[in-house]
């Protein structure tokens, strides 16, 4: 028997080396959304009963932070 083996090769368009400079962004705005997706989610009843804890948890820390960023803004924004 002879055994066929085949290579998989990915085509990349965008440069290695401009990825590797370009540093990671996330902002408040995004932190937001990702709240919002949680709400949405945990609403729809896309987490398991076992998993709520653990979703919960970091849900309040991500609640407690966003809260925090908002009152450290000025008045006027």
């Amino acid at each position: 028997m002879s055994e066929e083996i085949k290579e998989n090769t990915v085509e990349t368009t965008a440069d290695p080396a401009e990825t590797v400079n370009e540093a990671p962004e996330l902002t408040v705005n995004d932190l937001t959304a990702i709240k919002q997706v949680i709400d949405v989610a945990s609403q729809r009843g896309a987490f398991k009963p076992n998993e709520m804890v653990s979703v919960g948890t970091i849900y309040s820390k991500l609640e407690l932070f966003l809260n925090a960023v908002q009152a450290q803004q000025p008045k006027g924004e």
